[in-house]
């Protein structure tokens, strides 16, 4: 048995453009807009929480996502919640976030869907007891029941990188006040650091607003953007040879540069999105998200 799980594992990373290589130890792709991940991400502190005024943007009293209403929270004082954790990298890097903020992807940052943008969270790994501290200045996410959306760097700090989620405890900061210890002991950091994965397939921020509605009704799910339309149809063969049907794709123009982003669906509702966005994590897609334009 343990000779097929070898022989089984080789031929998977053999096959071409696999998506088991997005979490291996290749770097960006050349001219991809995604720096080279630092040499030591554990340098990187955390977030300090601070006084700040409530962003200009994505804080709306409500909005609606997937049929579904949020209501950002008057006050973040004293919010502990607990849950999953997911994370999102390369294809988010220099993206608009909710704040109106570029996306630093090795920042010390986190998309939440109803706190108030910003504001500071302590997050701690409940299966590790690793803990990091980060600013909220995103929404998200809105697939799956994931209470919060990490950062590579925040990611990689609580080991949960190549799980693609953990289960975490959020616990709200005052600037100014002695915090209070994490609800389990901190472990000892990764070894080394896991690479950036390749920056394709990726997909873009999620800004608090209406997903996009398919034609004749629905919504779609965003799982790729390329710089190439030869691989964004790559991708869409691959799914559609895993049978997850409705891939298209889309030119759009981000920052200055042209994207081919790749989309599926539509599902009716935040329960089929949800179906869906389990069968594409099991493909090798863990952050796939409603597309808003």
């Amino acid at each position: 048995m343990g000779a097929a799980r070898v022989l089984l594992l080789v031929a998977l990373l053999a096959l071409p453009g696999c998506s088991l290589l997005r979490r291996g130890p290749e770097a960006p792709s050349p001219g991809a807009g995604v720096p080279a991940p630092p040499r030591d991400l554990a340098a990187i502190p955390d977030a300090v929480p601070r006084d700040e005024p409530r962003s200009r943007y994505g804080n709306p009293a409500t909005y609606e996502v997937f049929g579904r209403k949020y209501r950002v929270m008057k006050s973040s004082k004293g919010h502990v919640e607990r849950g999953l954790a997911s994370w999102y990298g390369p294809g988010f890097h220099a993206e608009r976030t909710s704040s109106g903020e570029p996306y630093d992807m090795y920042a010390m940052t986190a998309a939440h869907k109803t706190l108030p943008i910003p504001c500071f969270v302590r997050v701690t790994n409940l299966e590790n007891g690793r803990s990091v501290v980060v600013r909220v200045n995103d929404r998200g996410p809105f697939v799956g029941d994931r209470i919060i959306d990490l950062s590579y760097t925040a990611a990689w700090k609580l080991d949960m990188l190549r799980a693609g989620t953990a289960k975490v405890e959020i616990r709200v900061l005052e600037p100014g006040r002695r915090a209070p210890p994490p609800p389990v002991v901190a472990a000892a950091m990764p070894a080394a650091p896991v690479a950036a994965p390749i920056a394709a397939p990726v997909v873009a921020p999620m800004v608090a607003a209406v997903a996009t509605p398919a034609a004749g009704g629905g919504r779609l799910l965003q799982v790729g953007a390329f710089g190439s339309r030869a691989n964004a149809d790559a991708l869409v063969s691959r799914l559609q040879a895993s049978g997850i049907g409705g891939a298209s794709v889309s030119e759009a123009s981000v920052g200055g540069r042209t994207v081919f982003r790749v989309r599926v669906g539509p599902v009716a509702d935040a329960e089929q999105a949800t179906q869906l966005a389990d069968r594409l994590r099991a493909f090798g897609i863990p952050d796939a998200r409603p597309a808003l334009d």
